[in-house]
């Protein structure tokens, strides 16, 4: 059995009824993780392809950060459905930007429960042109 398709008995995900319903726009309110449990960290990934390429646009640089995010869970042996919480880093945030991002996000999660998220608009990042960065948090069965 794969990682993504095994259930995760230390994580859960909670939006409570007296909040906003955050499932359209990509991310539940609460994590909960019971122990023991393996924490998986993994830190912002961009849209840099595996020699440093950068793609021009936000759109495919938000795909391939997700695909390299999805690369680095599963070097953990974690996979999206043992993420508990994210921080995106967004140049230059709107509107659009943000549903492309949710609408990524949406994909990659395909009717599994979504985790916490923060979306941080930020004037610029680590690389000239870089546009979008994710990072996870990540937790496995001990």
């Amino acid at each position: 059995m794969s990682p993504h398709a095994r259930p995760n008995d230390s994580l859960s995900f909670l939006n409570p009824a007296d909040l906003y319903d955050p499932r359209p726009n990509g991310y539940s309110h609460v994590a909960v993780v019971r122990g023991p449990a393996r924490i998986v960290y993994v830190a912002g990934q961009g849209g840099e392809d595996a020699a440093g390429g950068l793609a021009p646009d936000f759109p495919r640089q938000v795909a391939r950060a997700m695909q390299n995010l999805r690369i680095a869970l599963q070097a953990a042996g974690a996979d999206v459905g043992d993420v508990a919480k994210l921080t995106v880093l967004v140049v230059d945030h709107s509107h659009d930007r943000l549903r492309t991002f949710g609408a990524a996000l949406r994909e990659m999660w395909a009717g599994k429960p979504v985790p916490a998220c923060t979306l941080i608009p930020v004037p610029r990042l680590a690389l000239d042109n870089m546009l979008f960065e994710i990072e996870a948090t990540a937790v496995l069965p001990g």
